[in-house]
């Protein structure tokens, strides 16, 4: 189910794995207007399917150089409601992959700038080649972060994000993986096999407890556990303790047997 005319590639496997690839390796995958359209169509659909856990690939040398500038140069000339809309595209598009249902994984075979940056941080999981290279540059252009921020700095948090930020600097995977940007840094050669791992760790996972574990993280992140907030976790185990799939994970785990949605 491709999207575009090689901007952005989906493919589904037996086992509901889908993977999107960004397809503009002679541009290093720059985010232009109709590959975030792309994305953001492929994303929906993709939610909607309900499919187990998604990866998130790109062809080339590079994983994504962040913003088009060729059309960047042109939007400064643009009315400000273009400009605007242009932003905001970008930030519904980031909202759909920060927020997708299933578990997300961004593969990263190599760069990562701006934007590219934005797209990890929207994804549960990332690994990387060791040899990739991160940078947020946009002050170097005169510009900020600014429709990315929200994803990184809930990434990096705010100590790290001060610096990267503010000199523009490149840092390599390692520097990626301290921040926690990353998760793992892995050679060339190691780097499917990276993949095949989390595959295979997050199928292990209920789908539902998986969806259910993402909105938790989002309703107890930064919060102090005060009563409310005890309630609302509470109500939320009992009520997953009665639901099939968490009937059928602890009758499998007693049964010595694997679960269904295996």
């Amino acid at each position: 189910m491709p999207s575009g005319p090689r901007r952005v590639h989906c493919d589904i496997d037996a086992r509901g794995v889908a993977t999107l690839t960004l397809a503009r390796p002679q541009r290093h995958n720059a985010l232009d207007t109709p590959l975030i359209a792309d994305l953001h169509a492929a994303l929906a659909k993709l939610a909607v399917r309900r499919v187990r856990l998604l990866l998130l690939r790109a062809e080339g040398r590079s994983f994504c150089a962040g913003a088009d500038l060729d059309e960047m140069a042109a939007m400064a000339g643009a009315a400000p409601e273009q400009n605007l809309a242009a932003a905001l595209a970008l930030a519904r598009m980031l909202q759909a992959l920060d927020e997708f249902p299933a578990p997300t994984v961004a593969c990263v075979q190599g760069n990562a700038f701006g934007g590219g940056v934005g797209l990890i941080a929207c994804c549960d999981v990332a690994v990387c080649v060791e040899a990739a290279r991160f940078a947020l540059t946009e002050v170097r252009l005169g510009l900020v972060p600014a429709t990315i921020s929200p994803h990184v700095v809930a990434a990096i948090g705010a100590r790290a994000a001060r610096r990267w930020f503010l000199t523009g600097e490149s840092f390599d995977a390692r520097a990626a993986r301290a921040a926690g940007l990353v998760h793992e840094v892995v050679t060339a050669e190691a780097f499917e096999a990276a993949v095949g791992m989390l595959v295979e760790a997050l199928l292990a996972g209920g789908p539902a407890a998986q969806q259910e574990a993402k909105d938790l993280i989002r309703e107890v992140a930064g919060r102090a556990p005060d009563e409310a907030l005890r309630r609302s976790t509470s109500h939320r185990l009992a009520r997953l303790r009665a639901s099939r799939e968490g009937r059928e994970g602890v009758a499998a785990f007693l049964g010595k047997r694997a679960p269904d949605w295996r």
